[in-house]
């Protein structure tokens, strides 16, 4: 039997999706549905403060935002060891031990801001 390539380790369950609301939103759905009331929540949110004010930047943020954590989350295991990693950031019993969960963090979003199209810091403007 044979395994789809978007099942074995190192491999995204997606393509990493364009850079809008619709195709995020449907990557989303697929990798991590728990949080499309989180993302819908922001994006309205987004809307308003858009509206409100004139400016693009408040949909840019969601969408950069939005763009790194499903850069994240088609990867499983990429997932899995971000969270392990706060996890150990934050309980670290000595600096070094923080350290270098916050430095491995690092390359983890600098590798999720590369996929999505980001320089890097882009997600939090």
């Amino acid at each position: 039997m044979s395994t789809a390539a978007s099942e074995e380790p190192g491999f995204p369950l997606i393509p990493q999706p364009a850079n809008n609301p619709e195709d995020l939103r449907a990557a989303i759905a697929q990798v991590a549905p728990r949080s499309l009331a989180a993302f819908d929540a922001e994006r309205t949110e987004a809307l308003r403060q858009a509206r409100e004010t004139g400016s693009a930047a408040p949909m840019q943020r969601l969408v950069g935002q939005w763009a790194v954590f499903v850069a994240i989350e088609r990867h499983p295991e990429r997932a899995a060891m971000l969270r392990r990693l706060e996890v150990t950031a934050e309980q670290a019993d000595t600096d070094d031990e923080a350290l270098a969960a916050i430095s491995a963090i690092g390359r983890i979003l600098d590798q999720a801001l590369a996929e999505a199209g980001l320089g890097r810091g882009a997600a939090s403007r």
